[in-house]
């Protein structure tokens, strides 16, 4: 599974990506994440509001820090 938390380093970026990193461990996922600060690859994902969750190449959530419980069941529809 490939994973970008697409952001500029904010606090809410870093939480995202603890959350989702801590959410892809619980369900024992492996999947490679990659941090995504650079704003015109942030606006090709179409995506307004950081921080920005993509998953597979899709953004699944934006402008928002969603709970683990979130993240999990997002990881798990994108299984």
């Amino acid at each position: 599974m490939e994973i970008k938390i697409l952001g500029s380093g904010c606090t809410n970026c870093v939480n995202l990506a603890r959350v989702t990193k801590e959410a892809a461990d619980e369900l024992g996922i492996v999947a490679t994440f990659e941090k995504v600060e650079d704003y015109q690859t942030i606006l090709q994902y179409g995506v307004m509001s950081t921080p920005a969750l993509v998953i597979n190449g899709a953004v699944v959530v934006s402008g928002r820090v969603p709970s683990r419980n979130q993240v999990k069941a997002m990881l798990l529809k994108a299984e």
